[in-house]
């Protein structure tokens, strides 16, 4: 049986890139008019960013890829949480993403620490949004265990 999912979200940007500013929201409504701008995305205004989107998607994604594998290993998780760093550098032309940092760290009985990095390994492979940014772009995983 195959599955296709369709997930939305949509923004609406009001002035120039410096000036202007825009709300962030999804069909499911966790997020709602969100708002962002250049200062929450280029400085350090509170405030969202796509950036931080990026790495709570992959950090999600990973989460749930890292406890399935786990499971199809013979393991429980009890908890799997993972903190993503996603990098934003300035470039000759611009801005753009030059790496993903995951630090995952795991509640997991029976298991040994290298057991736990490998199955973090694995699970990078089978994680949807790993493969979607590993075209030209560096994923670092470091990998312990409470």
């Amino acid at each position: 049986m195959s599955i296709e999912r369709k997930r939305k979200a949509g923004v609406m940007w009001k002035g120039d890139l410096k000036n202007g500013e825009g709300v962030i929201s999804t069909e499911s409504q966790a997020l709602f008019e969100e708002p962002y701008s250049f200062p929450t995305r280029f400085e350090e205004e509170p405030g969202t960013n796509p950036e931080e989107l990026i790495a709570a998607a992959h950090a999600a994604c990973f989460s749930m890829a890292f406890a399935g594998a786990l499971k199809k290993k013979g393991f429980q998780p009890e908890q799997v949480d993972t903190n993503a760093t996603c990098t934003l550098q300035s470039k000759e032309d611009g801005y753009g993403i030059s790496k993903m940092h995951l630090h995952v760290r795991g509640k997991v009985p029976g298991i040994n620490k290298e057991t736990f990095i490998q199955i973090s390994k694995e699970a990078d492979k089978g994680c949807p949004v790993s493969n979607l940014l590993r075209e030209g772009l560096k994923i670092e995983i470091e990998a312990e265990l409470y």
